[in-house]
């Protein structure tokens, strides 16, 4: 059977941060949701995902099981060693060594923060609504942290080429901000392809978080290694993984 497989992020973050992605190689649940599916909610066998879970931990040698959210599309982000189980929120934040902040995504924008100093970190699922609605901006004022002492890094999300939208999408960003349509290009019968990399990078830069890296991923055209919600409809979830060491 085979091992998970990670993405290790490109950033140039501290020693003592940790940070992972999941593909959906490596573990047993059954097609739809084949084979590293750690969503919970998505249909999946509750055993298989349960097994999934377990080997995220030992393969990862997490000091903790992940602090699994009720994402709902929302900007509320919670800190990570206060939270109850699977609290209601779209991001988590850490400031302590051992507790681990997860988003589960199969199309939408997982963002990881942390300082330069290695004591804050986060992470952030940013769908088009988390985005337009505030959840970065949240996810940076949660950590307290001046915007030029933190790095970011885009995982895995749809693609500029295959996200395609209506023009209600683009007109809830350009509203907030008229830089936002250099992200949308006009597409067929009225949609446009939406660029949600660009625009997380905008709202970043625009909190002064210069130093962001990653996004470079399309999940909807590498069905080998991601999940896909539009591409497929029922499918599993992979999973954004930060947390300190001690």
């Amino acid at each position: 059977m085979a091992e998970p497989q990670f993405i290790l992020p490109d950033w140039p973050a501290p020693a003592n941060v940790r940070a992972m992605v999941t593909t959906r190689v490596g573990g047993v649940s059954h097609a739809p949701y084949d084979s590293f599916n750690l969503a919970i909610h998505v249909g999946d066998d509750p055993a298989a995902v349960r097994e999934n879970r377990a080997r995220l931990r030992t393969a990862l040698v997490l000091p903790a099981e992940p602090l699994w959210l009720k994402q709902v599309h929302g900007v509320a982000v919670v800190d990570a060693a206060r939270a109850g189980i699977e609290p209601e929120a779209d991001g988590a934040f850490a400031a302590q060594p051992g507790t681990v902040c997860a988003v589960l995504t199969a199309d939408c924008l997982p963002v990881l923060l942390c300082n330069r100093a290695g004591t804050k970190v986060a992470a952030l699922h940013a769908g088009w609504r988390g985005l337009a609605g505030g959840v970065i901006e949240a996810g940076v004022q949660a950590l307290g942290v001046p915007g030029n002492e933190l790095l970011a890094w885009l995982g895995p999300a749809i693609g500029p080429e295959a996200f395609e939208v209506g023009p209600e999408v683009r007109t809830a960003f350009i509203q907030q901000d008229a830089q936002a349509a250099q992200a949308f290009r006009t597409a067929r019968d009225g949609k446009y392809l939406a660029d949600i990399y660009l625009l997380a990078r905008q709202r970043l830069q625009r909190l002064g978080v210069a130093a962001v890296y990653g996004g470079w991923f399309c999940t909807v055209t590498d069905g080998a290694h991601f999940f896909s919600y539009r591409r497929d409809g029922a499918t599993g979830r992979m999973a954004a993984l930060v947390w300190l060491t001690g």
